[in-house]
């Protein structure tokens, strides 16, 4: 813990901080403070309390425990007493960190998860104008482009950084003129990460010559994200985004850089990790190859695969054994995680299955096995779910987890082809018509 003497920027802190929150935050907007205890969070803290008085919004604070170090517990516990005494509701949430190449990303991955499932209106977060200069720095040294290092924004979709343009050293003389508490986490002294040997070995030697440095970074990083904006304006231009992805006809007319250009974007719009400049070399060329027929590019977590003339993404998943089955003990919806979406079944009358029809076996949710068959109508003949899937253009990737109701051992209906014509409801007749929504539309 720490505290102690005075300092003339107390005024000027609060007065900046009013004014951000007055352009953005509405009267009885909900606001969540990140709060992990240290001097930055605490000084925001103490900050949004004062202010929320004047400008009439409601005020929480969220901790994020990270589980990794062995005070974590103990930071916890002195969070939540520091918004009992300011009357500020507190929330502490726990979040498994997974162990790999960079501890920091992923505990900042693990953050942001919370952060995006608040119930508030903005996410408050304390970085400070230093934080935004060692990250530029970072981004520079990582060989980040234009995007990267055009850093933090003051605000972006939800998320809020009233104390971005703050000097870390303004931060901590107003926490000493309050006489407030905070942590002292150890590990920001360990130089074993890459930020704390930036800030304690690097960044005072840079000090001594430039000593404006921070402020300069930030100007800098500004012009970066105006470049990066541009960037984005060209590659929509160029783009031809579908409903469901990229045109690679468009990119084939392109130069490299551009269509590289156009890829980044279109990463970026579905929230994608940009891959190293090694796979979007490798990217662009196959993509404006006409004999790459059947693209498929490691992205990490996702892969950018072809369809046609369309590029898409496709998050990694599992395969799933061929034995899978779901019974339908006629519940009107099924989640399936397992095949990434829920089955909804409506009753109805005259539309989709025959109840009747389907009342002599089980009725359960299977994948392909291959050789299934089905006829659509009584006037045509049985067809093989291979050919009518091509047909409806459905991607081969999705094919593999495309839910098949079946009656005993009988093809009753495949999403998205229909309804095999020997179990189709008569006009009238009680019936469920399926249809299959997929994670992201399921949650709507």
């Amino acid at each position: 813990m720490a505290s102690s003497r005075k300092s003339p920027t107390s005024n000027t802190l609060i007065a900046h901080v009013t004014a951000i929150l007055r352009q953005h935050v509405k009267r009885g907007e909900r606001l969540a403070a990140g709060f992990s205890g240290g001097v930055d969070s605490v000084v925001l803290l103490d900050v949004l309390v004062r202010a929320s008085k004047e400008l009439r919004f409601e005020l929480a604070a969220l901790h994020v425990n990270h589980q990794i170090n062995p005070a974590a517990g103990r930071w916890a516990a002195f969070c939540r007493a520091f918004c009992r005494q300011r009357g500020v509701a507190f929330t502490s949430v726990r979040v498994k960190v997974p162990r790999g190449e960079s501890l920091e990303a992923a505990a900042r991955d693990a953050r942001y998860r919370v952060f995006a499932a608040l119930p508030a209106d903005h996410v408050a977060l304390a970085h400070n104008l230093d934080d935004q200069a060692e990250t530029v720095l970072l981004q520079m040294l990582r060989g980040a482009g234009v995007k990267g290092m055009s850093a933090m924004p003051v605000i972006r979709d939800s998320i809020l950084r009233p104390l971005l343009e703050i000097p870390r050293s303004e931060i901590e003389a107003y926490a000493r003129r309050r006489k407030l508490e905070w942590i002292e986490d150890e590990s920001n002294a360990d130089v074993y990460y890459d930020r704390n040997f930036l800030r304690h070995r690097v960044l005072p030697v840079l000090a001594e010559r430039y000593p404006a440095y921070r402020r300069t970074l930030a100007r800098a990083s500004r012009n970066l994200a105006e470049a990066a904006q541009l960037l984005d304006d060209l590659a929509a231009a160029d783009a031809q985004l579908t409903a469901a992805g990229l045109e690679i006809s468009s990119l084939r007319r392109l130069p490299a850089p551009r269509a590289k250009n156009v890829i980044r974007h279109f990463l970026g719009l579905q929230g994608v990790t940009m891959p190293n400049a090694a796979r979007l070399d490798e990217s662009v060329r196959q993509l404006q190859s006409q004999r790459a027929m059947r693209t498929a590019i490691d992205l990490g977590e996702h892969l950018l695969r072809r369809h046609g003339n369309e590029l898409h993404i496709v998050a990694k998943t599992r395969s799933l054994p061929g034995s899978y089955c779901h019974q339908w003990h006629g519940e009107s919806r099924l989640r399936l995680p397992e095949l990434g979406g829920t089955l909804v079944l409506k009753k109805c009358r005259g539309l989709g299955i025959s109840l009747t029809r389907i009342a002599g076996a089980p009725v359960t949710v299977r994948l392909r096995s291959g050789g299934e068959r089905l006829q659509l109508h009584p006037q045509r003949p049985r067809r093989s779910l291979k050919n009518l899937l091509q047909e409806s253009r459905i991607p081969p990737w999705e094919r593999a987890r495309l839910p098949l109701l079946f009656c005993g051992d009988e093809l009753v209906w495949a999403s998205g082809i229909g309804v095999g014509c020997r179990f189709q409801a008569e006009q009238g007749e009680a019936s469920v018509q399926p249809l299959w929504l997929p994670s992201a539309l399921a949650k709507r």
